[in-house]
């Protein structure tokens, strides 16, 4: 996998220099870099490496940092039982287990500011919320019609003083569950702890997932930006 501007505008690698807050080693780099690029893990009471993306399991845990390629030196390199010291019990895909959890986090804090009156979905929506200044992210499905996705976000990347983030992610059926949609293309998350929270947890799940392709898989989803089963999709 290689890096792209994808998932927050900013790259996979490396730490920002005007971050400040808590610091933690990773187990297969050695380095240490700020929490939201890193996952926590903890051991269960069988020994089991248990992911542990809240950071709140009861117990000493080990960090690594979120990219894939680092995820399968873990597994393969026996990393978890060094760190631990102590023969542990790691899932063989546990890089699979990470996207998926990130993945369902990332669903989730969508839907809580669905309830909360913070996010809206649909182009006309999307782009009313960014134009009002309200907006503070803007999350559209990697697997939709790349010329609508272009377009919504040069708005956002145009708006205010310093442009909005793009989270290009996850899929349309993945950002559809948060609205209780079939699938949606565009959202749009109001300033604040939701967006904030959805671009930690982008910044982690972009180790495991590539930014669409404009003109590849986007290309053959073009229909899905009309219509589907009679409704039309945000």
């Amino acid at each position: 996998m290689t890096p792209t501007t994808a998932a927050v505008e900013m790259t996979r690698g490396g730490r920002r220099k005007d971050r400040d807050g808590p610091e933690r080693r990773c187990i297969a780099t050695g380095e240490s870099g700020p929490v939201d690029r890193l996952i926590r893990f903890a051991l269960s009471p069988e020994g089991e490496v248990v992911p542990d993306l809240a950071a709140r399991l009861p117990g000493r845990g080990v960090w690594l940092t979120a990219e894939r390629a680092l995820a399968e030196r873990a597994v393969k390199k026996r990393l978890f039982s060094r760190a631990f010291r102590a023969q542990v019990k790691v899932p063989d895909d546990l890089p699979d287990r990470l996207e998926a959890l990130l993945v369902e986090r990332m669903v989730a804090i969508i839907g809580l500011a669905r309830k909360a009156g913070q996010a809206v979905t649909g182009a006309e929506k999307v782009r009313a919320r960014i134009r009002s200044g309200a907006a503070g992210l803007l999350v559209q499905a990697r697997d939709g019609a790349a010329p609508g996705r272009r377009k919504v976000a040069a708005l956002a990347r145009g708006a205010g003083a310093g442009g909005i983030e793009v989270v290009e992610l996850l899929d349309a059926t993945e950002l559809g569950l948060a609205f209780g949609r079939d699938f949606a293309i565009h959202a749009a998350l109001d300033s604040g702890g939701f967006a904030a929270r959805l671009g930690t947890e982008a910044r982690r799940l972009s180790g495991f997932r590539d930014q669409p392709q404009d003109g590849a898989a986007a290309g053959n989803d073009a229909g899905r930006d009309t219509a589907q089963g009679g409704a039309r999709p945000a």
